[in-house]
């Protein structure tokens, strides 16, 4: 039996950690590579947020109307038939491993030239993912609260570093960096189509703004959720959008957009910029802080979507098993951080990662959203919660998210077609858990 620990604070603190990740100090350079232009790249960040925003007033409202453990699960039952919903938690899980393995990998690349002689080998930063992974692991086995405690300092480190980081437009000595000419950049970009740049570079901005939809797998977790869920969404997705503004225009202003796209790195070339020769260090440091909040809420959340299934008793009741007294899913959580570290040792580099992340988390996600209809036209009499007050607001955010889709699909069809055949094979598992639970369940 879940009982709720968390408050507005903790909730708020593990938004944040949940969004901000790597992908603010990684993913800008993916984004100026695919959009090709200064226009292109700043108009993907700030529509991205714009949708963004979007999605967090639909999953407020989706989060308070259905307060439970493992929300995202229940949420798809509850609207859809329970094979789809286990199709796509199950993917969703999946992607989700696949997308801590991949800032536990980055967060490696960074801290690994502190701890080990130049070149580092490959086999160095294996062993730092692994490490990071099992540290966290045995955090958030002490306990819910334990795993929440570790948050909210983790979180709070990640904004006043990004703060940080964004500040040197004010003092940072500017990169030079080769003349753009805007107007031939734009007229170069149309040839190539715009409108599919601008598609490819949305990619990645939405997996760095993506993970606020998690709030709702802690639905029971949380004290007074109708009320602290919405507001909790709010607050941290405010903060989010300021920080991931202000870091963009200092990396393009400091750095110089050119050398922003040549630059895997640019958080690392924006600290050299503001440091000197200490600058790779403090990144590396800033970049391992973030890579353990992220983690870190993955480890607390995701266990919980395996609650609900087996609460459903459609995955065996040891995924629901939780230690009273911890409120921890031991064996979720251990095969959880199992499952991290495989996805890690079968796709390897970020952008694989992020490519098949991105299209089972952007199916998963439109569908997740148009169950705030399902849910209006069944709770009609008896909801008094929070309400987005325009239907408009979650159609735009459903459309937008639905392109995001196909422009996945259009830049990278191969692993596309990986993350639709693992959400085919959910059905298989769904079949045969549902086929062994009957038959325990009549002991033939």
């Amino acid at each position: 039996m879940i009982k709720p620990r968390l408050g507005f604070f903790d909730l708020s603190m593990l938004i944040i950690s949940m969004v901000i990740g790597i992908g603010i100090f990684r993913t800008p350079q993916i984004v100026a590579q695919k959009s090709g232009t200064i226009e292109l790249f700043f108009a993907a960040w700030i529509i991205g947020a714009v949708i963004s925003v979007f999605g967090a007033l639909t999953f407020a409202e989706i989060g308070a109307r259905y307060p439970i453990a493992g929300g995202f699960y229940k949420v798809f039952s509850f609207c859809y038939h329970p094979a789809f919903a286990f199709m796509l938690n199950w993917s969703l899980v999946i992607i989700n491993a696949s997308s801590a393995a991949s800032v536990a990998l980055i967060g490696a690349e960074y801290l690994s030239p502190l701890l080990f002689p130049s070149p580092v080998s490959h086999m160095n930063i294996q062993f730092l993912v692994v490490g990071i992974v099992l540290l966290l692991y045995g955090v958030n086995m002490l306990g819910i609260r334990s795993g929440a405690g570790v948050q909210n300092v983790l979180s709070g480190l990640k904004i006043v570093l990004i703060l940080f980081f964004s500040s040197a437009i004010f003092f940072a000595v500017q990169l030079s960096a080769p003349e753009i000419n805007l107007s031939s950049s734009l007229e170069t970009s149309s040839s190539t189509n715009l409108f599919f740049a601008f598609g490819a570079g949305l990619i990645s901005v939405f997996f760095t703004y993506g993970g606020y939809q998690n709030t709702i797998n802690f639905g029971e977790d949380i004290k007074e959720p109708q009320r602290n869920i919405p507001r909790a969404i709010f607050l941290s997705m405010a903060i989010i959008l300021i920080l991931y503004i202000s870091i963009n225009i200092s990396y393009v202003l400091v750095l110089g957009f050119e050398n922003v796209k040549s630059s895997p790195l640019v958080a690392a070339a924006l600290a050299k910029q503001m440091m000197g020769k200490t600058g790779a260090a403090f990144t590396s440091v800033a970049i391992f802080i973030s890579v353990l909040g992220f983690l870190n809420s993955a480890l607390m959340y995701n266990p919980r979507i395996w609650y609900a299934m087996a609460d459903d008793k459609i995955l065996p009741k040891i995924f629901g098993q939780i230690n009273a007294k911890r409120q921890v899913q031991e064996f979720s959580l251990t095969l959880f951080t199992i499952l991290i570290l495989i996805m890690f040792f079968t796709l390897g580099t970020f952008e694989k990662l992020l490519s098949y992340v991105m299209f089972t988390d952007t199916i998963s996600l439109a569908t997740a959203a148009y169950c705030i209809f399902i849910l209006r036209n069944k709770q009609k009499t008896n909801y008094t919660g929070f309400k987005v007050r325009s239907s408009i607001i979650p159609i735009v955010f459903i459309i937008t998210i639905c392109f995001v889709t196909m422009s996945v699909i259009s830049d990278d069809p191969l692993r596309s077609l990986y993350g639709l055949l693992v959400f085919a094979f959910g059905f298989v598992l769904y079949k045969l858990f549902s086929f062994l639970l009957k038959v325990k369940e009549t002991g033939n």
